[in-house]
């Protein structure tokens, strides 16, 4: 079992920038992929990026890409999500996601393990 905490959820004004964390702790593998979705009010989550265990693979949503970055630190157990050029329509509450393979994935029927989410907000 992993549980999975995020943080860093705000509200920001067009063009901001901000940085969601996400904790893992519990029976962490030493490698697994992470993923990041979101949900806006009345909508479907959504993928936003993906790690994979190495943290050699990447993948971005295209509405995301080039703005949004998906890292992590091994030695703290942390994912990051560093979105940048932030747009209203990024307005949702992020849900970070661990997945017991080392193998990322755009879908989230993959994942086992989720936050609770933070909310961000952009504001036009």
């Amino acid at each position: 079992q992993v549980q999975l905490v995020e943080s860093g959820g705000g509200l920001v004004q067009a063009g901001g920038s901000l940085r969601l964390s996400c904790a893992t702790s519990g029976r962490t593998p030493s490698l697994f992929a992470m993923g990041w979705f979101r949900q806006a009010p009345g909508k479907e989550r959504e993928f936003v990026a993906a790690l994979s265990g190495s943290g050699r693979n990447t993948n971005y949503a295209d509405s995301v890409k080039g703005r949004f970055t998906i890292s992590r630190d091994n030695a703290k157990n942390t994912t990051y999500l560093q979105m940048n050029s932030l747009k209203p329509e990024d307005t949702a509450v992020y849900y970070c996601a661990a997945r017991l393979s080392s193998f990322s994935s755009i879908n989230s029927a993959d994942y086992g393990s989720w936050g609770q989410g933070t909310q961000v907000t952009v504001s036009s």
